[in-house]
């Protein structure tokens, strides 16, 4: 199995690799954008909105609208311009070189952030489309797009996105420090690099040089947004401070206000960095934090009713939880326990189970339900069973453990896998450490890692009559794996394969 290609560690490196990045669409998402494209009926504005549906195809046309062929001097600030730029026949010619793909094969990190960016968008909206009008369509096409620099990154590396939640904002390591490990760059200058080669609109750039060059002027902004002071109050403070009154209420800063909601509600509502961005949310819109909270919560459950996706978090969903619950929790304990002797009662009398001949299960889900109960009771906390079919194109998983599988189940292209391939290939275990998960893990699908966080995972393939038919992936939470637990993982393969063997004979 040949080695996967080296992580980036500098700036020009990451920029190659993420600007060279297709980011997947859903085929829904592309045959309705395409379909308004071809309508005579359909505005700009028609157009634009549904474009706006999948983050991914807006930002596709407005970095075609701004390429140097293309281009005017000014970057086109929103996706109506660009449209007009690009042309309708043009625009819909980039879309079709998207290769669409199903929703589930789309890596989940990648589309929890883009609903990061749907619910920005949102905020951007009802907070500020009103008191600027005029510029709506700049503030909401700027907002939505303000991550898409994060976006290749987490498809092309979704491990990083949950490395991240658990480092940050669970576990409390500083950002810096957490980034300068997981990519050798600071994350913002990469972001303002990327956003300024694909010359997104000037908003966008001018909120990550606002982070990056402009902090001074940020504390002192949040000093008085966070003074307790009534409005009234604040705004002399303001006042008497001209530069910083005319920095802290340019337009522009309303798309860095509305990320930096979004972004604060996804750890919770009243953590340090929601709390500071609703302040300097209020202190930018001269209301009271209570008026602006109440504001926040109805845009967030307006996004929720509009963009919600079952196995996607959404902000809106902890308004009806205690208020100091969190939907981020810390991983379980880094040393797995072995199995406790009423575990290994029930491994063992579910490997009997498996072992019966002849075999006593009527049909393959009852076969597969019995094999997850018995890894189970062996110490797997997170498990997948995948089926393949006759032709080795497809793996569906049949059983779960642990791991938010979608309603439809979970389908898996082993073309697009050296791993899977190999594991198809013939009856194998690949053990993945902290030593050499950086070798194997750029070449696991994004949906399939996302569901195992960590460093400790087992794959293995299970073969009956030299063909085979099963893949297992399996952890013990993500942390080291008990080697008893290995030890009885691998005693359990050994008794599938026995009961997949007496299924087959069986139905014969």
């Amino acid at each position: 199995m040949s080695t996967s290609k080296a992580q980036p560690k500098n700036l020009d490196a990451w920029l190659k690799e993420l600007d060279g990045v297709r980011l997947p669409v859903s085929s829904d998402n592309h045959r309705r954008a395409v379909s308004a494209l071809r309508n005579s009926n359909s505005s700009l504005r028609e157009i634009a909105e549904q474009l706006q549906q999948s983050p991914a195809l807006a930002l596709v046309i407005m970095r075609g609208a701004n390429s140097s062929k293309s281009s005017l001097s000014e970057p086109a600030a929103n996706l109506e311009v660009a449209l007009i730029r690009l042309g309708l026949q043009s625009a819909e010619t980039l879309l079709n070189k998207l290769t669409p793909v199903a929703e589930s094969d789309i890596p989940l990190p990648l589309r929890q952030l883009q609903l990061l960016s749907r619910h920005a968008a949102q905020q951007a909206s009802g907070l500020f489309g009103a008191r600027l009008a005029r510029l709506w369509h700049d503030i909401q096409c700027s907002s939505l797009l303000f991550l898409a620099p994060l976006w290749p990154l987490v498809a092309r590396y979704p491990e990083l996105f949950t490395a991240w939640e658990q480092r940050v904002l669970i576990n409390g390591e500083p950002a810096s420090k957490v980034e300068q490990q997981l990519l050798g760059v600071p994350l913002l200058q990469l972001c303002l690099a990327l956003a300024e080669k694909w010359r997104l609109p000037e908003w966008i750039l001018h909120g990550y040089r606002l982070l990056l060059n402009d902090r001074r002027q940020l504390v002192k902004a949040l000093r008085i947004a966070g003074s307790g002071e009534q409005p009234p109050q604040q705004q002399q403070h303001l006042d008497d401070d001209g530069h910083l009154r005319r920095w802290l209420t340019l337009p522009t800063n309303c798309i860095l206000l509305a990320n930096g909601l979004a972004v604060g509600a996804h750890e919770s509502w009243d953590c340090k960095a929601s709390r500071r961005w609703q302040q300097l949310t209020a202190l930018y819109l001269q209301l009271s934090i209570d008026d602006l909270q109440q504001l926040v919560h109805q845009h967030a459950a307006q996004s929720a009713r509009s963009h919600h996706e079952v196995e996607l978090w959404h902000p809106a969903q902890a308004l009806l939880w205690p208020w100091h619950a969190r939907h981020l929790q810390a991983e379980k304990p880094a040393t797995a326990p072995a199995p406790v002797k009423t575990e290994v009662d029930a491994w063992r009398k579910h490997c009997t189970e498996l072992l019966r001949e002849p075999s006593a299960f009527a049909n393959v889900l009852q076969l597969t339900s019995c094999a997850r109960d018995a890894l189970q009771a062996c110490g797997m906390q997170r498990l997948l069973i995948l089926l393949s079919d006759r032709t080795h194109s497809r793996l569906l998983s049949q059983q779960s453990l642990g791991v938010s599988v979608p309603g439809s189940g979970l389908s898996l292209d082993p073309s697009q896998s050296q791993v899977l391939r190999r594991l198809l290939n013939e009856a194998t275990q690949l053990r993945l450490t902290p030593a050499n998960i950086a070798q194997y893990s750029a070449l696991l699908p994004g949906n399939l890692k996302s569901l195992f966080p960590g460093e400790h995972l087992i794959l293995r393939s299970i073969a009956n009559q030299q063909r085979v038919a099963m893949v297992l992936v399996a952890d013990q939470g993500g942390g080291p794996f008990s080697e008893v637990s290995v030890q009885a993982f691998g005693k359990t393969v050994q008794c599938i394969e026995r009961a997949l063997a007496s299924f087959a004979n069986r139905a014969r």
